[in-house]
């Protein structure tokens, strides 16, 4: 009995020894996996960390990048402004030169229409039987006298274009002639060749030709 005893303390304490020998080794082992794979995790985030910033990144090419930056965005409102302002500028001249040639070509077309009620208003005089003779001659003065002045006018605006003044209009009042140019000023030679052509074509004296600007 005390034999069989002791076989199986020695069997019992093989049993312990090995057990315990198995749990260190299954120790060991998973707890180098474990190393390993926490190694091939840091790797793996430090990998992608390379690739995210693969080339480094000085301040002074931030500094650099920014102000270029800075430089574009300054630059291109300077432009907007500027098309703006150019925009603004075009439009307003434009708006201005179509209202003065509005002004003339109006103006041409009242007194235009004005000689023509006068023209029909004589000729009816002519035309029409209780008329008398010394009317009818009148008429006929007249008529002419509008021709010539109509005549006259359409030279002399003509001549006036061809020394640059583009928008011009001319009214005949009696012995009273009025010409309006279409500028902000004019220069003394300016206005003695306008003076000149009025007084040699339409047969008019210095004092009573008046030169306007518009």
């Amino acid at each position: 009995m005390k034999l069989l005893k002791k076989n199986q303390v020695i069997i019992y304490a093989i049993a312990v020894m090995l057990m315990v020998a198995g749990y260190l080794n299954y120790t060991t082992r998973t707890g180098e996996v474990l190393e390993a794979s926490s190694n091939e995790v840091n790797e793996s985030n430090i990998g992608d960390a390379r690739l995210v910033s693969s080339e480094p990144v000085e301040e002074n090419t931030l500094n650099e990048t920014n102000t270029v930056s800075q430089e574009l965005s300054n630059n291109e409102t300077k432009n907007e402004l500027t098309n703006e302002t150019s925009g603004e500028i075009v439009q307003e001249t434009s708006s201005n030169s179509n209202s003065n040639d509005d002004y003339f070509t109006k103006s041409k077309l009242e007194r235009d229409t004005m000689y023509s009620q006068m023209l029909e208003t004589y000729e009816n005089v002519l035309n029409s039987s209780n008329s008398l003779e010394t009317q009818k001659q009148s008429a006929t003065e007249e008529i002419t006298k509008i021709n010539n002045t109509k005549n006259s006018i359409m030279i002399c605006e003509n001549l006036l274009k061809t020394k640059g003044f583009d928008n011009c209009v001319i009214f005949v009042n009696d012995q009273s002639i009025s010409i309006i140019i279409g500028a902000n000023e004019l220069k003394e030679d300016e206005i003695a060749q306008i003076q000149n052509i009025i007084s040699r074509e339409m047969k008019a004296d210095i004092q009573n030709i008046h030169i306007s600007t518009k």
